[in-house]
């Protein structure tokens, strides 16, 4: 995640949380309502030029096509000169029946593109505003590479609601793609605690960090750390060397990226099928999946091998105990069970 450049004014206003929404972007917004106009405009020259026989100038010339065009755009702004008028019966006639309601659309739509501008940003804040009063114990993830997607993903497989999901990165593109898929997004620097305090991050309960670059990684765990201490932070690292950093810096959980990348590897090259199995595993909605889940009723105070399904280890009092660790003994009511199931297909 590269840095973020400007004054304050414009990081001000790139940090602005943006909630998921459908609407036309303003360019095309803004675009379609020139043509819009033009058109109307357009339409009342021709008016003017087919009847122009009932217009006088006062310049004494015959109204001709850019004499219309003039008329009807002094009309339908409404400043009317006055020195090209209509005379006729038929004329003013025109002007009353069909001139007039073109003059009320054309100042619709001006006033209308104002209005809009001004009621999609109350719109926006009163959505900003209804988010930060509901949202609570949510997941913060800072960059949305490919990393922060696979990440996202994962959490939607396992029926996290969009609504508990907000993403920052520097990045209005990415942020924007958040948003198609029913994120909340800041545009911002992820290491600034400006940035994370309009992302709530004092209120979320986990902070996942996804960043390109480790000493990004370290700062953003530095910052989240601080903000909220009870948080349960995750961050990814792809040298080996700057996980003791991320966790000296509050993180609880550090994936080296790319040392499990060429763990991966190694293995597949070494046993193709063992390889597939560990990648059914890490990816989300495939044919299996490493949960963890509390014990049923049914094999508390049993043994780890009476468990329903494969047991990988056993989370008791925060520490996992490998599945062949004698410590465990029998299963307590307490314990965490991380097992590996068959993945639950969702749409």
């Amino acid at each position: 995640m590269s840095e973020v450049g400007g004054g304050g004014g414009e990081e001000r206003w790139r940090a602005r949380l943006r909630t998921p929404r459908r609407v036309r972007g303003p360019l095309r917004t803004i675009l379609g309502r020139l043509l819009l106009g033009l058109g109307i405009l357009v339409l009342a020259a021709a008016v003017v030029f087919v009847g122009r026989g009932g217009y006088r100038d006062s310049t004494g010339r015959p109204v001709d096509w850019p004499t219309s065009f003039y008329y009807a755009a002094v009309t339908l702004t409404t400043i009317g000169y006055g020195d090209v008028v209509p005379v006729s019966g038929t004329a003013r006639l025109v002007n009353t029946a069909v001139i007039t309601p073109l003059r009320l659309g054309f100042l619709l739509i001006l006033v209308g593109t104002t209005f809009r501008a001004l009621t999609e940003r109350t719109r926006a804040e009163w959505r900003e505003q209804k988010w930060r009063r509901s949202v609570r114990g949510h997941t913060v993830v800072v960059g949305y590479g490919t990393k922060g997607r696979a990440a996202v993903a994962t959490l939607r497989a396992r029926d996290v609601p969009p609504r508990a999901i907000v993403v920052v990165d520097t990045s209005p593109a990415a942020v924007d793609e958040a948003n198609r898929h029913g994120l909340a997004g800041i545009v911002g620097d992820g290491t600034r605690a400006e940035i994370l305090d309009r992302a709530e991050l004092g209120k979320a309960g986990h902070v996942l960090i996804a960043t390109t670059r480790d000493d990004t990684a370290v700062l953003a765990a530095l910052t989240a750390r601080r903000m909220n201490p009870a948080a349960v932070i995750t961050a990814s690292v792809a040298r080996a060397e700057n996980a003791p950093l991320l966790r000296e810096g509050g993180a609880d959980n550090v994936i080296t990226s790319s040392a499990a990348a060429g763990h991966l590897l190694g293995v597949a090259s070494l046993n193709p099928t063992v390889g597939t199995v560990l990648e059914d595993l890490l990816s989300a909605g495939l044919g299996l999946e490493v949960a963890e889940r509390p014990p049923t009723v049914a094999e508390t105070g049993q043994s780890p091998d009476r468990v329903r399904e494969p047991l990988l280890a056993v989370v008791r009092d925060g520490s996992p105990l490998r599945y062949n660790d004698p410590r465990i003994g029998a299963i307590r009511p307490e314990d965490r069970l991380i097992v590996a199931r068959e993945a639950v297909h969702r749409p």
